[in-house]
């Protein structure tokens, strides 16, 4: 047994929708490693348990499996997950398996940029979670700390990138660079505090500061 699987198997299980959702991702999806999975999907869970937010704002949604897990923690029916994917031709896989889940009435999933869209809604969150293009998280995170409460919790996921940002051979790669260049600035910014979690692909997790 390897310490993941160790991991895994004394946590939390993961449901048979979702571990359903994960299986057919890897059959007929390309880069399946996308997906939040089991640990990390439970932890997305708890941690909007712990926050209690009312309005959550994920920028990358992919096949859904984070924004279901996150509409799992929400309290009830009336709060709400809006997730933005800017591909389009993930909208029916996607579209579909958020339908068909007893948390789906909780997301909200719309098909564009998040970048362009969630300024125009005008709306503000109490908790975010950043998972879409890597060489966009910089402007993904003004726009966070823009339309956000005060206090609110900011996530980033594969900060880490595979430890490629301790590599010197990928230091050039551009979502490398992305990565990196996000990691320093947000270590330099007063605005929040922050800790990067060694969890997958590595985890941050930020509090905005009132």
């Amino acid at each position: 047994m390897t310490l993941d699987d160790y991991i895994l198997t004394h946590m939390e299980p993961e449901s048979d929708y979702l571990k359903a959702l994960w299986r057919t991702a890897h059959v007929h999806l390309m880069n399946p490693r996308m997906s939040s999975g089991h640990l990390q999907g439970r932890l997305l869970k708890m941690l909007v348990e712990m926050v209690r937010p009312h309005r959550i704002l994920e920028i990358g949604t992919y096949v859904g499996y984070s924004a279901l897990c996150m509409a799992e923690g929400l309290r009830s029916d009336e709060d709400r997950v809006v997730t933005y994917e800017i591909d389009d031709e993930l909208e029916d896989f996607t579209r579909t398996w958020i339908a068909g889940s007893p948390f789906g009435r909780r997301v909200e999933f719309i098909i564009g940029d998040a970048l362009k869209q969630v300024p125009e809604r005008g709306e503000t969150y109490d908790f975010v979670y950043i998972d879409g293009d890597k060489r966009q998280y910089l402007e993904c995170y003004e726009l966070a700390l823009q339309h956000t409460t005060p206090e609110a919790f900011i996530l980033a996921d594969n900060t880490l990138w595979d430890g490629h940002v301790v590599d010197e051979e990928y230091a050039h790669e551009h979502r490398t660079e992305g990565i990196n260049a996000f990691n320093a600035y947000v270590c330099a910014d007063p605005r929040v505090e922050k800790v990067i979690l060694p969890i997958r692909d590595g985890l941050t997790i930020m509090k905005k500061k009132n």
